[in-house]
């Protein structure tokens, strides 16, 4: 890991990362991509020292209240954050002046910040954003080697689920001829199911690849899949989107199960409700009744 003092904190969106690097190791993550410019191996974790002053201030100056995200680029969870808490005090900051927030991680170490979500969905909303990709356990580990795994992953959900926390599953990646049958899917989407789920977000069935995490991604095919990295090139060539050859099935039995069980799966409308800050008890408060409706 290395230390550097950030000019900002916040970006437009009201997004932040307080790291930039990671150390979960899946070999599909398009954070490795050239195009962010990231300086440093990926695996020596940046942290942003000055991250919490910035925030502070930039939460006291801020003349609207809003929805603050974080893990867009950097999975916040992280081993080091458990030493070094800096999602927890921003948390704390974010609780303190009256903020929503939302996480995407693939990580159960959240659940150390459960009474602190629990606070800030009291008073606004907080939305647990979790990746699933992949239903059998012993694929997670290949490919997602370094984070918690799929089950692990479920149980946090039930706790989340629990204490009241809505949570919004990213379902992707899903990489053609290894995760991308109707099994895996069904198992997914059985989990999210018993979990009560808000909403999954789903973007296709496939994966992008682009320069940095492309090369990266093909010398992971070439450890764990020997020959696959060769059906990718001849299929895709040098595509930045790669779609599964079962993308028409997949994406039916999707969206046929999630409006079976009533489970958001409009992009667009989730995206809205994950950027639209709640008041509990506010006459302004867009409820899950009147996003949820809007589908049926």
């Amino acid at each position: 890991m290395h230390f550097v003092t950030a000019k900002g904190i916040l970006s437009s969106n009201n997004g932040m990362n307080l790291y930039r690097g990671c150390s979960h190791g899946c070999i599909y993550c398009d954070s490795r991509s050239k195009c962010y410019q990231m300086k440093h191996n990926f695996e020596d974790i940046e942290i942003k020292q000055n991250a919490i002053p910035l925030l502070e201030s930039a939460l006291k100056h801020k003349r609207k209240k809003c929805m603050i995200g974080t893990g867009s680029m950097t999975d916040p969870y992280i081993p080091l954050e458990m030493e070094l808490c800096h999602v927890q005090q921003a948390l704390k900051l974010i609780d303190t002046y009256g903020f929503g927030f939302t996480v995407i991680t693939k990580s159960d170490r959240i659940l150390r910040d459960l009474p602190l979500l629990q606070k800030i969905n009291e008073k606004t909303k907080c939305v647990v954003q979790m990746t699933l990709t992949t239903y059998d356990e012993d694929l997670c580990r290949k490919i997602e080697p370094h984070v918690s795994t799929t089950r692990q992953r479920f149980e946090a959900l039930k706790q989340l689920r629990d204490a009241g926390i809505p949570v919004i599953v990213w379902l992707t990646p899903i990489l053609p001829f290894i995760n991308d049958t109707k099994d895996n899917l069904s198992g997914i989407l059985d989990l999210c199911i018993e979990a009560g789920v808000y909403g999954i977000l789903c973007f296709g069935m496939g994966l992008t690849l682009r320069e940095g995490n492309r090369e990266y991604f093909y010398k992971q095919l070439d450890r764990l899949f020997p020959h696959l990295k060769e059906a990718y090139m001849q299929t895709y060539q040098n595509q930045y989107f790669i779609e599964s050859p079962n993308n028409r099935d997949l994406m039916r039995l999707f969206a046929q199960t999630c409006s079976k069980n009533g489970i958001v799966h409009n992009n667009e409308q989730l995206f809205q409700y994950l950027h639209t800050f709640e008041e509990k008890g506010a006459a302004t408060q867009l409820s899950l009744w009147d996003l949820s409706s809007s589908v049926l």
